[in-house]
């Protein structure tokens, strides 16, 4: 009897166990697959330099936290912004199309006859699409999309909106701020004590933390390194004696809070499983001590210096980090390669011109995701195909260039190689016949400023005048 009753105990005790183990596995397996779609982190940079960050080349501005994101990714060699200025490069970024398709073109937000006017009303955007598929999703930063009810961020795909609406302001807490200047949680304005730039880096980290274990979608757009040059009194003594000392300042301080942000991801065991983006919104900017290395031009022209730019795509499970990727691209791509990652179908309508860079990045395809781009911004514009780059000015006249043994965009070829001439004017013509004119301008002091900064670039001639305020000279010739 005593025998029997040993032997069924021990045989329920050993079901117990490997019911229970079988528990174990079972919990094991969901936790693993809770949260199988991949994070999407977007982080924008305002008028970086070209080669301002140690992965680009930079030695007098420390970068160390980008530059590990730089090595668990891919650099991108010849990636472009879709605008050489603020906000139409990020309507571009954020719609996945040429932001000329729906009249963004200008600077600013414009002003008719209902007032701001800002992102079309119809136009999807990419936090709309991740929003709709069970995604948590926030905009921190700079928004400069436009600042009526229907263009907040809270009405274009985001769960929340940590930020400012306009284009700049202090990195300091403000007296009397305006609508689009106050730090605000979702319409609700924020007291904050501190530097603008570590305020918008806690929270990236806090959303985190608090959407461990769901998806996120998180458009993290600094207002760094954008004027006002303003910085930490303790990051200023650190750069005491450096010759940028301003922009090395500000510059270490987007670092340290990018590198916050990934810390976060790699101990909460998520960094593998976020693909991650990094990108200046355009090119250096003339006033911020930026430098763009041997790219011709700046901010707001269309030289390679106005919409060449830094990218990084970082996803260390599935895409091979330490590597460069020479083809030509786009930031129009992102929304076509977040969607991808995402496992999420693009709707027809949606009707993108960006592509999906991962058969890129994981060696499926080769060569490159672009044969054409194109720019326009009122009276200058751009096209490129394959080496070669046309830039234009209205009533003045066109320049080409072949950027693979001119990538400084000093040797016309207008005169000597009529027939790519012709090809580029013709297909910027097509293209140009296929976008909106544009909804606003940006009033008769910049266009002229910058009308004459591309006349003098064009004919490789200094640019005396830089800014409507700049009183060098006068008379614009």
């Amino acid at each position: 009897m005593l025998r029997n009753i040993c032997i069924y105990t021990l045989i329920v005790t050993l079901c117990s166990c490997a019911n229970n183990k079988a528990k174990d596995n079972l919990v094991t397996s969901t936790s693993n697959t809770k949260n199988t779609k991949p994070n999407i982190i977007i982080i924008v940079v305002d008028d970086a330099g070209y080669v301002d960050f140690g992965f680009m080349g930079s030695e007098d501005l420390d970068t160390p936290n980008i530059d590990n994101l730089a090595k668990e990714g891919v650099i991108f060699t010849d990636a472009h912004v879709s605008s050489t200025v603020c906000a139409p490069s990020r309507a571009g970024l954020i719609t996945g199309k040429y932001q000329q398709r729906f009249g963004f073109e200008a600077n600013g937000t414009g002003f008719g006859n209902s007032g701001d006017i800002g992102l079309s009303d119809n136009v999807v955007t990419l936090a709309d699409v991740f929003k709709e598929n069970n995604y948590r999703t926030i905009a921190i930063g700079k928004w400069h999309l436009g600042a009526t009810s229907t263009d907040h961020p809270n009405k274009r795909g985001f769960d929340e909106f940590y930020g400012f609406l306009g284009g700049g302001r202090s990195y300091f807490p403000m007296n009397n701020p305006s609508k689009e200047h106050i730090l605000q949680q979702n319409g609700k304005r924020v007291e904050f004590e501190g530097y603008l730039t570590d305020v918008f880096g806690d929270r990236s980290v806090n959303f985190v933390e608090e959407n461990k274990d769901h998806p996120f979608f998180m458009y993290l757009a600094y207002n760094a390194v954008h004027t006002p040059m303003e910085a930490k009194e303790e990051d200023l003594q650190k750069y005491k004696n450096h010759p940028r000392q301003y922009l090395a300042a500000m510059t270490w301080s987007l670092d340290e809070n990018i590198g916050k942000l990934r810390s976060k991801l790699k101990d909460l065991d998520l960094l593998d499983n976020t693909l991650i983006y990094f990108i200046s919104d355009n090119g250096g900017a003339h006033n911020n001590s930026s430098e763009n290395g041997p790219l011709k031009g700046w901010k707001g022209n269309e030289f390679e210096g106005g919409h060449r730019v830094p990218f990084i795509v970082s996803w260390p499970s599935k895409i091979k980090g330490n590597q460069k990727f020479d083809g030509l691209t786009s930031s129009l791509d992102i929304f076509s390669t977040s969607i991808t990652a995402a496992k999420i179908e693009k709707d027809k309508s949606l009707d993108l011109d960006g592509v999906n860079l991962l058969p890129y990045l994981q060696n499926e395809k080769m060569g490159n995701p672009h044969n054409e781009l194109y720019w326009r911004k009122l009276e200058e514009s751009a096209a490129r195909i394959g080496d070669y780059k046309l830039v234009s000015l209205e009533n003045f006249g066109s320049t080409l260039y072949n950027l693979s043994n001119d990538l400084g965009e000093r040797n016309d070829l207008s005169g000597s190689d009529t027939i790519m001439l012709n090809k580029l004017s013709n297909n910027l013509s097509n293209w140009e016949s296929k976008m909106m004119a544009p909804l606003w301008r940006e009033g008769k002091p910049w266009e002229d400023i910058t009308y004459n900064i591309h006349k003098k670039l064009m004919q490789n001639k200094p640019a005396l005048l830089k800014e409507p305020s700049d009183k060098k000279k006068t008379v614009i010739h």
